[in-house]
């Protein structure tokens, strides 16, 4: 892109935003729902965190291959275009499935919809791989910041307002098929403007060095299995408990197992991936380890707080099943707004302030904001607590990445960097796949209060964001590290 032009803003970004759109229409919408359609109330959770593991799983390790890919392609028509093409009909296609899958019922209509939401992942992954690439590629070092500019608002605003006041609220009046045709139309749009980025092709392919991905696959390996150990351990003690426990004693020891479950996957997932990635040198950084572990605590609450929005809103509120769908939507939309607004002055704050301590102050925030929505008996009030949470996490986004960035070696920033993507995935993964089942567990064993589970679990996501503040206790820099 020798000459940058008013369009190449758009054409070099719009598939974030188609991208968005349709992954904020199935995660938070979608795929609640038609768990629970195919699953019922006494296992939804469960059967949702089991979708949300594996697809996240596949995610990390197809986005990594297809970046290293389309590095290295030589295709005629460019580096990233044909990826992005290709993981985009892929998308169209999966989506139209999912939309015919709404229709079934049972375990046959769970199952097809997991084996499509796990291709869905590998196709989407293959364009978002490429087009991250888009950006260093194509646009001079100078321009990259309101490149990246447009990109942010893009892939977080945008596409929460546009699914909140059109397919949140055809999701939430009972016309699903409708709602998954309009994200469809908007990533077809994206997808055809992407496709007239004016890329050269690659003359010559570096090496292919596999060993940064096998580490990856070794990663994401054991950080899988501990997931599972982990929430098959919560399962088998729910189930060995007497029938005779109080409610009281009930929210108190599952409460506890399921916090001390995820909090110690937190940390043994993090600790075996520094050391698989980095080696020795963990030992010499132990900043860098409590770092990661900061990150990963804050990003556990906020997903699966987003993941688990329409079930919470459906027990407190006591909403029909898709009528939630259109006020879960206007909560991750203010969420989002609020990310936007905060994360750019976050920045001058970091400098001011230092990184550490606001960084510590987000989490903090959070889980006041999680506080607040778990009080709250209407439905303005929760959204207010969804603003402090967005406005938390805009907070953390900045303050947070600029601590990471003080603490790692300089000469090896994107391989220490790196793990920060497994921590993104695995936050999903690790409070879907152990909370879950704790929600459950509650529908099954104290039915006279609806909806109990989700709000023991939600207690559990906003402790998360105070342990995510005192894993900073751990983290050590230089002098004036927390005076800005």
């Amino acid at each position: 892109m020798k000459t940058v032009r008013w369009y190449d803003y758009i054409t070099t970004n719009i598939y974030w935003l188609g991208q968005s759109v349709y992954a904020q229409t199935l995660t938070p919408l979608v795929f609640p729902l038609l768990v629970q359609q195919f699953i019922g109330e006494e296992a939804k959770g469960t059967f949702l965190g089991n979708l949300r593991l594996w697809t996240l799983m596949a995610a990390l390790l197809v986005q990594a291959l297809a970046g290293m890919l389309s590095d290295r392609s030589t295709l005629r028509w460019g580096r990233r275009r044909p990826f992005i093409l290709i993981g985009g009909l892929g998308n169209l296609l999966l989506i139209a499935v999912i939309a015919f899958i709404s229709g079934l019922e049972g375990m046959t209509g769970y199952w097809l919809l997991f084996a499509v939401a796990i291709l869905l992942q590998i196709s989407s992954n293959i364009a978002h791989g490429a087009v991250q690439g888009l950006i260093p590629d194509l646009v001079p070092e100078a321009q990259r910041g309101r490149f990246s500019g447009i990109k942010a608002v893009l892939e977080i605003p945008l596409p929460l307002i546009l699914v909140a006041f059109t397919i949140g609220k055809l999701i939430g009046a009972g016309q699903m098929w409708l709602g998954i045709l309009v994200a469809m139309g908007i990533l077809l749009v994206c997808l055809v403007l992407t496709m007239l980025v004016r890329e050269e092709p690659l003359r010559e392919a570096p090496p292919l060095d596999w060993s940064a991905f096998l580490r990856l696959l070794l990663m994401t390996g054991v950080f899988t299995a501990l997931i599972v150990a982990m929430g098959e351990g919560v399962k088998l003690l729910g189930r060995l408990l007497p029938e005779d426990v109080s409610t009281a004693g009930l929210v108190a020891v599952m409460g506890g197992i399921g916090l001390v479950a995820i909090a110690v996957t937190v940390a043994l997932g993090v600790w075996a991936s520094v050391r698989l990635s980095i080696g020795a040198a963990a030992r010499r950084n132990p900043s860098f380890s409590w770092w990661v572990t900061n990150r990963l605590a804050f990003l556990v609450g906020t997903t699966n707080l987003s993941g688990f929005a329409v079930y919470f809103l459906q027990a407190r509120l006591a909403l029909p099943k898709e009528q939630a769908a259109g006020p879960a939507s206007q909560l991750i939309m203010f969420v989002g707004v609020m990310i936007l607004l905060t994360a750019v002055p976050s920045g001058w704050l970091v400098d001011r302030f230092g990184a550490r301590r606001l960084t510590a102050l987000s989490g903090i925030v959070a889980a006041l904001g999680t506080l607040i929505a778990l009080l709250s008996p209407s439905l303005p009030l929760i959204y207010g607590g969804g603003i402090l949470i967005g406005a938390a996490t805009g907070l953390f986004f900045t303050a947070n990445w600029a601590l990471g960035t003080a603490l790692v070696p300089k000469e090896e920033a994107g391989r220490y960097l790196g793990i920060s993507n497994l921590a993104g995935a695995g936050a999903g993964a690790v409070g879907a796949y152990i909370g879950g089942p704790i929600a459950d567990f509650f529908t099954v064993r104290v039915p006279a209060v609806p909806g109990l589970g989700y709000v023991i679990i939600f207690a559990i996501y906003g402790t998360l964001f105070l342990l995510s503040s005192v894993a900073l206790l751990w983290v050590r820099g230089n002098k004036g590290f927390d005076a800005g």
